[in-house]
């Protein structure tokens, strides 16, 4: 057997690895960036009241 294409495949695993590493690193990147902390809307009671029922609610929840 030849040695050619045991090489060949050794390269595309690397490269594969380093561009998933790169990929993740990426995300991470953006996850911190973009996602660090959810947002809750002002009149956010009402609102939910509003789209489940139709009509505002009078009853105010604490949290």
């Amino acid at each position: 057997m030849s040695l050619v294409p045991k090489d060949i495949n050794r390269r595309s695993v690397i490269e594969i690895t380093a561009i998933l590493i790169i990929k993740v690193a990426i995300l991470l990147t953006i996850k911190h960036i973009w996602f660090d902390a959810p947002t809750i809307p002002k009149d956010f009671d009402n609102q939910v009241a509003e789209h489940i029922a139709g009509s505002p609610s009078q009853i105010k929840e604490t949290r």
